[in-house]
């Protein structure tokens, strides 16, 4: 009987170098709402223009939101034929898995038509795909419906991730680069599609973390080409994925948490969020950079051996203005080092899973519009940051490949 050298077989089934981000799509509803006439609109759609003082605190939240405007699915026009969506608390989960259900692959699949394209390779090579979204659940599920409607290989191996919420981008990231890693010459098809109609909803007296969302949230899906080796020539390496980590933060319990019931998705938000996170960010971080530069562990400031926090470019959902302006002054970072995410908060909003992807893709369309050597906007090392129910932290180390000339 022939003998099998299992360690060399296995060796060979697995790829050379680390898994790389090989092009972006991005998508959005065609309907456009703009933040300064949003309370106008939201409090007449839902008959609540009598609740005088909420809607003067719903204006202040919208003025503090750092969005000028947000792409939505709902319009006017479904908003007045679906009263049950504008109230607070009726039941309304089946009109709402209804729209989603059929909705989310679909604005998936113009994303990922995009990422394909620039990708320039056939469908058929395409081995994995991974769907995350928070707007609705479904079986066959959000991944099935969108191999269908792309017109995917029967066989291609299929994960969908439900009810992750905003740090849902980190995650399918980080799968993706153990499918993309262990398997000789995956293309991964990362997808995130989300869309408000599960949450949208009336405003209430007594539950204003509600409100916070309405003023915050808008729709939007993003996709990634993921493979190791890229084949020269033919493929455009933009970003390797060499590090991932997930945390959930100390004493976080109930900080960010959703319920899917009856009048569809409900969630609650502390207060202290932004507080929590950047209590605990430099402790991820020292330890994320330790695992890249190892010499960080002895000394995190001595630039010889790793980067500095304002030398590394920063990919970081903005779950609010909030977080961010903690963040920034927790670490640090100079104004500049934001720029991108705060660009996509105030274009789009806060896309929950979908954000930090588009937040990639204005990166290196910046960089590259600025001639800044990579698309890192100028800058070798990165981190991607994704914040969430749990609460939750996924934390990414990318390198930016240099730009071609």
């Amino acid at each position: 009987m022939a003998s099998t050298n299992v360690p060399a077989a296995r060796k060979m089934e697995r790829a050379e170098g680390p898994a790389s981000v090989l092009a972006i799509g991005t998508a959005v509803p065609a309907n456009v709402v703009y933040q300064k006439d949003y309370p106008d609109f939201y409090f007449g759609i839902t008959n609540s223009n009598h609740k005088t003082e909420l809607k003067e605190k719903f204006q202040r939240m919208c003025d503090k939101s750092c969005v000028s405007k947000r792409h939505l699915y709902l319009t006017e026009e479904i908003l007045k034929a679906n009263p049950s969506l504008c109230a607070y608390w009726e039941p309304s989960l089946d009109l709402r898995q209804d729209i989603v259900v059929v909705e989310v692959p679909k604005l998936g699949k113009q994303a990922a038509t995009t990422a394909i394209k620039e990708w320039g390779q056939p469908k058929s090579k395409i081995t994995h795909l991974i769907f995350c979204t928070t707007s609705g659940v479904d079986m066959p599920g959000a991944d099935w419906a969108l191999a269908k409607l792309l017109g995917l290989r029967s066989s291609v191996k299929r994960l969908v991730l439900y009810m992750q919420g905003c740090y849902g981008g980190g995650t399918v990231l980080r799968i993706a680069k153990d499918l993309a890693e262990n398997n000789k010459d995956a293309r991964v098809l990362v997808v995130c599609s989300e869309i408000t109609a599960i949450t949208f909803r009336g405003p209430s007296d007594t539950h204003l973390d509600s409100l916070v969302g309405q003023a915050l949230f808008g729709d939007g899906a993003s996709a990634l080409i993921v493979g190791s080796d890229p084949i020269p020539s033919v493929e455009r390496p933009w970003f390797e994925l060499h590090w991932t980590g997930s945390d959930i933060l100390p004493n976080s319990d109930g900080a960010i948490d959703g319920h899917l019931k009856e009048v569809g998705l409900t969630f609650h938000l502390m207060k202290d969020v932004p507080a929590i996170i950047s209590k605990n960010i430099g402790a991820i971080l020292k330890d994320a950079l330790a695992k890249v530069f190892p010499a960080t562990a002895a000394d995190e400031h001595d630039a010889a051996r790793a980067p500095t926090y304002n030398d590394l470019f920063w990919i970081t959902h903005p779950g609010g203005p909030a977080i961010l302006d903690q963040v920034e002054d927790k670490l640090g970072l100079r104004k500049d080092k934001l720029a991108s995410t705060r660009h996509v908060l105030d274009q789009f909003g806060n896309m929950s899973s979908a954000t930090v992807l588009f937040i990639m893709d204005e990166m290196r369309k910046r960089s590259t519009e600025q001639r800044l050597g990579t698309t890192g906007e100028g800058h070798e090392w990165g981190l991607l940051l994704g914040f969430g129910p749990g609460l939750t932290c996924e934390t990414l180390v990318l390198r930016s490949v240099p730009l071609q000339s």
